[in-house]
């Protein structure tokens, strides 16, 4: 089994990265294969809306742009389960993780039911640092590309400065038990 936990955030080893790397030390200590990638040291592009937007992206299920996005979904793809942890700046989720998921959810259109990560599952993850205020939000919208998605959601975890510790903790927990689960 394989996990895959994909963070956006721009700081290494910050409070976003710190979740994404408990929930996959959880994962691995179940067994699971685990990779870490930090999506902002990529060269992932907007989506361009080509072609009245609807490119190949809605014909083929892939984009016309040619950077990192394709090799990071293709991974996710291969995977058996998701961690995806996003910052939370101004209530949402972080620029970067937008980017990716607006072009990811174009791309799984013509698949719909075919797709291999339908009832694939996924932790999603909100870190707000600083005031600590727009988790709940920023996680909402998170469920909505998950539900666009087809995943399996198995988890969504707000998480601030105030409750790291026992969230760091239970994350762990989540991900011992997303791979136990899947067994």
């Amino acid at each position: 089994m394989k996990v895959i936990a994909i963070h956006t955030s721009p700081n290494v080893d910050g409070l976003t990265e710190t979740l994404a790397k408990a929930a996959l030390e959880g994962a691995q200590s179940a067994g699971a294969e685990i990779e870490l990638v930090r999506l902002n040291d990529l060269d992932i592009r907007a989506c361009l809306a080509c072609r009245d937007g609807w490119g190949t992206c809605r014909t083929e299920g892939v984009c016309v742009q040619t950077d990192d996005f394709q090799p990071v979904r293709d991974k996710v793809n291969q995977s058996d389960g998701l961690v995806f942890c996003v910052p939370v700046y101004f209530h949402d989720i972080s620029e970067s993780a937008k980017s990716f998921l607006d072009r990811w959810r174009r791309c799984e259109w013509p698949n719909e039911d075919e797709s291999v990560i339908n009832d694939k599952p996924v932790i999603g993850v909100a870190a707000a640092g600083g005031s600590g205020g727009g988790a709940v939000k920023a996680l909402q919208n998170l469920e909505a590309y998950f539900l666009w998605l087809r995943f399996r959601i198995f988890d969504l975890v707000p998480v601030t400065r105030f409750n790291r510790q026992w969230r760091i903790d239970g994350l762990k927990a989540a991900g011992r038990a997303l791979v136990e689960e899947s067994r």
